[in-house]
C-alpha cells in the first residue's frame, strides 16, 4: 500500500469490503479512499483496474459506498431499505458496462468497458451489493458489534452467528479491552 495511507481492510464480499473503505463510523472515523488515485489503487486490489479517476468521480464512489451502507444496514435490522439509497446503487449498477467473464480455472471475473472507466467498475460493486442485499447469495447481512464501527457485513459463517466486521481488528480489539477490564478486577 502506498505510504501515508491506512491500509485497507480486504475482505471477501465486494460491497461489504467497498463500505469497509470508511472504517470506525462511529468513532474517528478513518478514510482509506480520500485521494482518486488511492480509489484507483482500491479497484486494482480487487481486479477492478480503471485508467484513471477524476475527483467527481471519487465523489461518486463515495455517494455508492454510503448508498450501500444504508442499504446493508437496513437490511440487516431488518428495516425498510432507504429510497435514496436503492437510487444510488442501482443507478450505478445501470450506469456500468462490464461483463462476467468465465476463467480457465472456472472462476467468474469482471471485464470492464475497454475504456476501463470508474463508472464501470461501480457497477460492480452495485450489482454485488444488490445481490447480498436481495439475498441471493448463501449468508445474511450484520451489524458490527463494536460500538465505535457498526459496519455492515455479510456473514457467510456455518452458524451466521458472526459478530465483527474483521476478527483480526474490531474483534481483537473488543478481546483486547475485555482483556484490560478483567485484569483491573480486583
Amino acid at each position: 500500500m502506498r505510504a501515508g495511507f491506512p491500509d485497507f481492510r480486504l475482505g471477501n464480499v465486494l460491497a461489504t469490503s467497498f463500505t469497509g473503505t470508511l472504517s470506525e463510523r462511529h468513532g474517528d472515523a478513518v478514510e482509506r479512499i480520500p485521494t482518486p488515485q488511492r480509489l484507483v489503487d482500491w479497484l486494482a486490489v480487487y481486479d477492478l483496474a480503471v485508467d484513471s479517476c477524476t475527483p467527481a468521480q471519487l465523489d461518486l464512489a463515495r455517494e455508492l459506498r454510503e448508498s450501500i451502507h444504508a442499504a446493508a444496514t437496513a437490511a440487516a435490522l431488518q428495516d425498510a431499505l432507504p429510497a435514496s439509497a436503492v437510487q444510488v446503487i442501482n443507478d450505478c449498477s445501470a450506469q456500468g458496462r462490464a461483463a462476467a467473464i468465465l476463467t480457465p480455472e472456472g472462476k467468474r471475473q469482471w471485464r470492464l468497458s475497454s475504456a476501463s472507466r470508474v463508472e464501470d467498475a461501480l457497477g460492480v460493486i452495485a450489482a454485488d451489493a444488490i445481490s447480498i442485499i436481495a439475498g441471493e447469495r448463501d449468508g445474511k447481512m450484520a451489524l458490527c458489534a463494536s460500538p465505535t464501527c457498526q459496519a455492515a457485513f455479510f456473514d457467510t459463517s456455518q452458524s451466521r452467528t458472526r459478530r465483527w466486521c474483521d476478527m483480526n481488528t474490531c474483534g481483537n480489539r473488543q478481546k483486547k479491552a475485555r482483556f484490560h477490564a478483567n485484569q483491573r478486577k480486583p
